[in-house]
């Protein structure tokens, strides 16, 4: 029963008990009685003006219990003159206002983390109770298209693990899984955070300076050497047999200079200098270079161009590095009669050729891997730092035997 009924069943009981009396009250005396009366009216009209004054605060307390049901922190109650709902008014709205400017800050908090979330670098996937993909951010949407399993690692990894991942053996991430709470339960959240930078920054300071002591050390050995036999052959007559063995190792020591050329020359690589050039008529001019060695092993090139021919910012001197380096590896692959395509896209171009292909795609690019027997392991890693340096994709993969592709990605 509500505490307003109580009062009017208190006041209509009370008075209707007050009334009887006064009835017996008449008969003995009329002048009591008539007095009896008029005090009934008064404690009517007294009950009256109590229970509006009591109705009001309820009716207020009643519309602000529906706003905060409503979460609606906007409505403020008025004062009614009474000094103990005045004080009660009174906490009430800065109870409203406190929650009013909590909740102003938890909207600016939650699009600042909104904003924060879609402008990283980092990719970020957030999960749900079931550990399902609820929202992305945009790097991690690229990152999916990139990576198909990129799901499965992260539906493998528990809270507060991480791993990497190597994409064509080139690009590396990072994955780190942890978990915060919400409304009381554990739910997920995945940050994938590109490491390729400073890898290969790390990498060459490394090998760089393994080079650099090495071509020191080949150097300082090589120019007495062949100083010494050089004197040799001019001041003794020696024998054919001597002679020659004196000049193959003087051959040698000119090739084992010019291996170690090679590694510093990777080491110094210039920053890339772009220039507008024709995609076509880089891609014819590296064909031509191949042609009469392709012809020899009856290795046919073909050339797939779109009508429009497109132009590049790039190095054209280190453009044509990559190109050579691809086209001398297809070459190697086929062996014998085969097709190499170099084809133009409207994003990029795609060597393609029916060689054996290549068995672990994720390694080509490490420094000195090579499956050759007289390889040194560089030619690729050329490659891939020079495309780096332009801030180009690419890839190598052979999807089905006799088709390798190695596709290089121009930016929009």
């Amino acid at each position: 029963m509500k505490l307003r009924t109580k009062f009017l069943l208190f006041v209509i009981v009370l008075h209707a008990v007050a009334l009887t009396l006064s009835w017996f009250v008449f008969k003995e005396n009329r002048w009591l009685f008539l007095v009896s009366e008029l005090l009934i009216l008064t404690s009517l009209w007294f009950s009256r003006s109590l229970y509006l004054q009591l109705l009001r605060p309820l009716k207020m307390l009643t519309q602000g219990a529906e706003a905060l049901r409503d979460k609606d922190f906007s409505v403020r109650l008025l004062k009614t003159g009474q000094q103990e709902m005045d004080a009660l008014i009174e906490v009430y709205n800065q109870m409203l206002d406190q929650l009013r400017h909590e909740r102003t800050m938890q909207e600016q908090q939650h699009f600042f983390l909104e904003k924060l979330i879609y402008t990283s670098p980092t990719g970020i996937i957030i999960l749900d109770y079931d550990g399902q993909v609820q929202q992305t951010n945009p790097k991690a949407q690229e990152l999916l298209q990139q990576l198909p399993r990129l799901l499965e690692d992260v539906q493998v990894l528990g809270s507060g693990e991480s791993r990497t991942l190597t994409l064509n053996g080139v690009k590396t991430f990072k994955l780190q899984k942890s978990h915060f709470i919400d409304r009381g339960f554990a739910r997920h959240f995945v940050m994938i955070e590109e490491l390729t930078t400073e890898i290969l920054a790390a990498e060459k300071k490394v090998y760089g300076k393994v080079i650099r002591m090495m071509a020191h050390e080949v150097n300082n050995t090589i120019g007495p050497v062949n100083s010494i036999i050089g004197s040799t052959l001019k001041a003794h007559a020696l024998d054919e047999a001597h002679r020659g063995a004196l000049e193959v190792a003087a051959e040698r020591n000119q090739h084992l200079n010019g291996f170690m050329r090679n590694f510093a020359d990777l080491v110094k690589l210039p920053p890339p200098d772009k220039k507008p050039i024709s995609l076509q008529s880089l891609l014819r001019h590296a064909a031509r270079l191949y042609e009469a060695r392709a012809a020899e092993k009856n290795i046919r090139l073909h050339l797939d161009f779109l009508e429009q021919d497109m132009t590049i910012r790039a190095d054209q001197l280190q453009l044509e590095q990559v190109l050579i380096n691809v086209l001398k590896n297809s070459l190697e692959a086929i062996g014998q009669d085969g097709d190499i395509r170099l084809i133009q896209q409207k994003d990029g171009i795609v060597i393609a050729d029916t060689g054996h292909g290549v068995e672990t795609p994720a390694d080509v690019f490490t420094p000195f891997f090579t499956t050759k027997p007289d390889g040194q392991g560089i030619g690729l890693m050329l490659v891939r730092d020079i495309l780096l340096a332009h801030g180009w994709q690419f890839s190598l993969e052979t999807p089905q035997a006799g088709n390798t592709r190695f596709t290089i990605r121009f930016p929009r």
